[in-house]
């Protein structure tokens, strides 16, 4: 038993909601972007990566948001209308705006950074407006993201998505994914991140994440449990709190807490663990697992993406995942 309920009569398994991007990862790695001279490109940004994630694992997924006028935005749709996410509600805008864009720089396996390109994006235009009630009454869950609360309107349009979900009885997953560039201050993504949170029931994020969102208050930072009971005096079930190399721990509301496997890998970049860990482990949850088997199958599915040059061309199937599980259950009962 996980806590959580997903009305089953609902026709859509999962919403993304906020940015859509495109990636452009270096192909020349072991080098600094200044020597790069050849990227690929793939669609990006952590809402559409776990869709698509979600999507991958049968899934029945679809996405709201804002893409650009441009020939990224129209890749960026067909990409995801190629792997069956649902785009009707994702909107090209026609104010003149651009397609993020995130050029990666992959010095070493553990040695990786992002050069953002977010200035008049089109995904922080997605408006209130843009957000269907019936749409999201229609899905089991839906799942929201830091960076579409960075500013008006998707800030506004994010709040009411999270409004509608709480009516209808739909599960909202919470990726705090906070990158301090879109922000203006601290104290401003302190302020929102907090707001939202109070209104989500599963909350993923890492140490310095939650530190980050606890900058007002007056207690001692980086006590997990201290932050994990915080938030279920609100809305929470589940809170996930990722230690990178040491793991995750997810403390559930009624006491318990489960530590996540790690599973070994042949990183060619730490850039997506997160995003395919959220899908896997989010999966786990709406098929119904206990806590610490959604953790198992979530980090699975990261040791497949951190093993790939691309986020989310590599996010993995249902198969795919099982696999890795059984190949290393079985490597760890033969030494």
């Amino acid at each position: 038993m996980n806590l959580l309920n997903f009305d089953q009569n609902k026709k859509l398994d999962f919403i993304g909601v906020g940015r859509l991007c495109v990636d452009l990862n270096a192909n020349e790695i072991h080098r600094p972007m200044e020597e790069t001279m050849t990227f690929t490109k793939y669609v990006g940004g952590s809402p559409a990566n776990i869709t698509i994630g979600m999507s991958r694992l049968d899934m029945k997924s679809g996405f709201i948001g804002r893409i650009a006028d441009d020939q990224m935005g129209r890749f960026i749709e067909q990409y995801l209308k190629n792997n069956n996410i649902d785009t009707s509600n994702v909107i090209t805008d026609k104010s003149g705006t651009v397609t993020g864009l995130a050029f990666t720089e992959i010095k070493s396996p553990t040695d990786c950074s992002i050069l953002m390109y977010r200035d008049n994006v089109a995904d922080l235009k997605l408006e209130p407006n843009d957000v269907s009630e019936e749409y999201i009454k229609q899905s089991k869950a839906i799942l929201i993201s830091g960076t579409a609360l960075a500013k008006s309107p998707s800030r506004e349009a994010v709040f009411l998505a999270l409004q509608y979900a709480r009516k209808h009885g739909v599960v909202v997953f919470f990726d705090i994914d906070y990158r301090p560039y879109t922000w203006e201050s601290e104290q401003e993504t302190a302020t929102y991140y907090n707001l939202a949170a109070e209104k989500c029931d599963v909350i993923i994020g890492t140490r310095e994440e939650f530190d980050m969102m606890e900058k007002m208050e007056l207690y001692d930072k980086s006590d997990d449990w201290i932050t994990a009971k915080k938030w279920f005096d609100y809305n929470a079930k589940i809170v996930v709190i990722k230690h990178g190399a040491e793991g995750s721990i997810a403390y559930a509301k009624d006491g318990k807490s489960y530590t996540g496997s790690i599973f070994p890998a042949k990183i060619v970049k730490t850039f997506g663990a997160g995003d395919s860990y959220a899908a896997g482990f989010i999966y786990g949850l709406m098929k119904g697992w206990k806590v610490d088997t959604a953790m198992e199958f979530g980090s699975a599915a990261a040791s497949i993406v951190i093993s790939s040059h691309s986020c989310s061309d590599a996010m993995p199937t249902y198969e795919q995942v099982h696999s890795v599980i059984e190949t290393h259950k079985g490597t760890s009962a033969s030494t």
